[in-house]
């Protein structure tokens, strides 16, 4: 694979995801977090890519702010060169792709950051990505619903508040298991011989339901979130569908640790 800054892939054969996560609704007062985020920000890197390490240490950085969800999401696509990327899943490959086809311009690349579910940047660009959040919270729809989680016991409690949608459309609500922190030591490719931590890696994505501008509320199992080094969660609420996602409407982070 040619060193570049951004590796571009015009066109990719379809990935599978995991079906939807059963879930029981239940009815409770909702109430909004006390300090909403104001953006989520989804790199979507590989460990094959030598323009990649910059942008991972940058969503490092993001993850220490408190008004910003940011996730990592290795891709699996380069694994062709020979050698599988160890975090890579092909639904964040998938989850890339149909982001292109809603902005339809088919630009695919790593390392790409999406903003807040509808802007993308070069993920080594730290001010391209300040200037997209800003940008991206100009819309009255964005980040603009509240969204809570609470640990109870053996389940995680998840509300969304009442809220807008455009006529005609939905949201989906989504929870991604998280690794906060992952060190791994690169023995192939171009980044051969580095050590390079990767933050808030999603280990999981499971849907809890859909959301049609009324307050909800649903319980879900830890056992259908947690695995081996898992110790965090974000669950997202976002305008479209998982194969046309639209903006990011709102979002929480919890640590289950």
């Amino acid at each position: 694979m040619a060193t570049m800054m951004a590796t571009r892939l015009s066109r990719w054969s379809g990935a599978l995801w995991s079906g939807a996560l059963g879930v029981c609704a239940i009815i409770a007062v909702v109430r909004p977090a006390d300090a909403d985020p104001r953006a989520v920000v989804e790199l979507f890197t590989s460990q094959g890519c030598s323009s990649c390490p910059p942008a991972d240490k940058i969503i490092g950085e993001l993850s220490a702010d408190p008004s910003i969800i940011a996730l990592s999401m290795p891709i699996d696509y380069w694994d062709y060169l020979g050698w599988k990327d160890t975090l890579a899943d092909s639904r964040f490959s998938a989850r890339q792709r149909a982001y292109s086809r809603m902005r339809g311009d088919r630009d695919v690349y790593t390392p790409q950051v999406v903003v807040n579910g509808s802007a993308h940047v070069i993920g080594s660009d730290r001010a391209g990505i300040e200037s997209a959040i800003g940008k991206t919270a100009k819309s009255d729809s964005v980040m603009s619903v509240p969204v809570t989680m609470s640990l109870a016991g053996r389940q995680l409690n998840v509300s969304v508040a009442a809220g807008k949608l455009p006529a005609g459309s939905h949201g989906e609500v989504w929870i991604c298991s998280i690794t906060r922190a992952v060190p791994i030591s690169i023995s192939r490719g171009e980044n051969r011989g580095q050590q390079v931590t990767y933050h808030n890696v999603v280990r999981n994505l499971l849907k809890v339901g859909d959301w049609t501008g009324n307050p909800e509320s649903w319980t879900v199992p830890l056992e259908n979130l947690t695995r081996d080094g898992v110790d965090g969660a974000v669950v997202y609420v976002q305008d479209g569908t998982r194969d046309k996602p639209g903006p990011m409407l709102g979002a929480a982070y919890t640590s289950l640790h």
